[in-house]
């Protein structure tokens, strides 16, 4: 068994995801411009394109695909597909501001035991699965039943704190907040 030698890695957080993409210009403005990822600095000494953005506590990493023309065109919006989820003040502003950019998405709800949390999910540029929800409506609980963590929301970063910030990830803040 994988863990039956001293248990779990010792990991503290999410740092980042890394999606490839057909153009990384075209993925940049998109999490920027959608999901409000803010650039930030890239090692130079790497010997392929791409980009950086970080944001609510996240990375991701843009990579340029060596065979862009080769890569799986995805057009079906599939909740059971990989994708990344981000939690979000209001469903329905960002399902206005996603009719607003004319972004395909589709709706889902899920309910478990009178709680229900909605969903929108849609793709980027390159048809990796995004999903915006209001997840924290439901509790995180172990299968024995127990609660096993608090709710902890990552204050976002406009572009004018980005610039007074040399290095962004040492200015994030976080705050905890009881889950309700």
């Amino acid at each position: 068994m994988l863990g039956a030698k001293g248990g779990a890695l010792p990991l503290a957080s999410l740092n980042h995801i890394s999606i490839v993409c057909r153009s990384v210009e075209r993925s940049l403005d998109f999490y920027q411009n959608v999901l409000g990822f803010l650039p930030i600095r890239r090692p130079g000494s790497f010997k392929f394109d791409g980009a950086w953005l970080f944001n609510y506590g996240i990375g991701i990493h843009l990579l340029q695909s060596e065979e862009p023309e080769k890569m799986p065109r995805k057009r079906e919006i599939n909740p059971k597909d990989n994708h990344i989820s981000f939690q979000c003040e209001s469903l329905a502003l960002v399902e206005k501001k996603l009719k607003e950019m004319g972004i395909p998405y589709i709706q889902n709800r899920v309910e478990e035991g009178g709680i229900y949390v909605d969903q929108l999910f849609f793709h980027d540029p390159d048809g990796f699965m995004i999903e915006i929800c209001n997840c924290e409506n439901l509790p995180v609980i172990s299968l024995s039943g127990e609660p096993i963590m608090a709710c902890k929301r990552v204050v976002s970063f406009t572009p004018q704190q980005q610039q007074q910030q040399q290095y962004l990830p040492q200015a994030i803040h976080v705050k905890e907040e009881p889950c309700a």
